[in-house]
């Protein structure tokens, strides 16, 4: 034997689809989701204040105000949002690159040959800011003699390779 109980809902509790006030918030909630993923896949900081407002539209709307309300805050918000937001961003775009540390910060350095660099023979070394390096020359057919004044154009392991 089955017993079949009926629940008694009141007619607030009860959700309709055809209730658009009351389902507007799911509308403002994937308009936020997709700007969020556009700013992800786009990095300029464009959309993600507008994200941040329809958010906030969103969590309006879910209390009950109307839809011309919840866009006021949409709107609202998002210039808010980008007007304050959007500088910042941008300043950090703007910093400098990062400084160069250990083998990486000698390129583009001037050295001095110590000793004769001569690919074929296997030979040379340098004097980059004070520290002797093995050195061979960047292009395999030039040799320089000691004294002379090269750069460092890359570093491959613990050997400069350096040019005029």
């Amino acid at each position: 034997m089955t017993c079949a109980r009926s629940i008694p809902t009141s007619s607030r509790a009860r959700w309709s689809l055809s209730d658009n006030s009351s389902m507007s918030w799911i509308v403002w909630l994937v308009a936020a989701c997709a700007l969020g993923v556009g700013e992800m896949h786009q990095g300029g900081f464009y959309l993600a204040p507008f994200a941040v407002g329809a958010a906030l539209a969103a969590v309006v709307s879910l209390l009950g105000v109307g839809l011309l309300l919840a866009t006021i805050v949409f709107l609202l918000s998002s210039g808010i949002v980008f007007a304050t937001l959007r500088p910042v961003a941008q300043r950090h775009r703007r910093l400098p690159p990062a400084i160069r540390t250990g083998a990486a910060a000698l390129i583009g350095r001037k050295a001095i040959v110590l000793e004769r660099i001569a690919n074929d023979e296997g030979v040379g070394c340098v004097k980059i800011d004070g520290e002797v390096w093995t050195a061979r020359s960047y292009q395999e057919d030039e040799v320089f003699d000691p004294g002379e004044k090269v750069e460092v154009v890359e570093i491959r392991g613990a050997t400069a390779l350096v040019m005029h």
